[in-house]
């Protein structure tokens, strides 16, 4: 399955958008909306995963979001791994009291840790209450992304991101090793991640490998 990444700032723009996809993250973090704006976005009838990442909003302004978002329809709520005990075990009472899906990020964006210590991550990320637990690393080197595709083999709730051009590879292998879900970027507008495939290349790489 794959999931597309959208920070488009035109909420109407946004909506149109949505209208063609069955899947996408709506990164909340890089866009400017009000609680109305979330309301309506996370209504409509598509599968949506809520991420508001620290940097931009404090902790309060995120949580407030994220909440707004699970509460309006989200199917997934993403909270990032190091978040403070207490806002990661709020968020994720509200999820669990609206049938929303928790997923549980790790975000490295320099390299790929050892295997012994990417282990020890996922474990944590379920310890935590992930139903779904997601790394993405950068891809230095080819076994840096094999590193990542052998963790997916191993976990059935994983998904598991290399991030940079030596990373490309892992997002085609998550969709053949049928993990959860996979990123890509919107066909038209910015990246959100180094390494992101535009959705209809994407799926067009698997549909052509699928039937070969």
């Amino acid at each position: 399955m794959i999931c597309v990444t959208i920070s488009e700032p035109d909420v109407i723009h946004l909506l149109r958008i949505l209208k063609s996809l069955e899947f996408a993250e709506i990164r909340m973090d890089l866009m400017n909306l009000t609680e109305k704006n979330i309301a309506l976005i996370f209504s409509q009838p598509v599968r949506l995963i809520a991420t508001c990442h620290k940097g931009r909003f404090t902790s309060k302004k995120r949580k407030q979001m994220l909440i707004k978002a699970i509460e309006s329809g989200a199917t997934y709520v993403d909270i990032e791994i190091e978040s403070h005990k207490k806002f990661k075990n709020d968020i994720i009472s509200i999820a669990k009291a609206n049938g929303c899906k928790v997923i549980i990020s790790y975000h490295n964006f320099l390299q790929t840790p050892p295997l012994k210590d990417l282990h020890a991550i996922i474990r944590q990320c379920f310890s935590s209450g992930a139903d779904i637990a997601k790394v993405a690393c950068k891809s230095n080197s080819d076994s840096d992304a094999a590193r990542i595709i052998g963790l997916l083999g191993e976990y059935k709730d994983l998904v598991g991101i290399g991030m940079g051009e030596k990373g490309k590879l892992t997002r085609i292998a998550s969709l053949l090793i049928e993990t959860p879900f996979t990123f890509a970027a919107p066909d038209e507008g910015v990246c959100t991640a180094p390494g992101q495939i535009r959705y209809t290349e994407l799926r067009n790489i698997y549909q052509y490998l699928s039937t070969t």
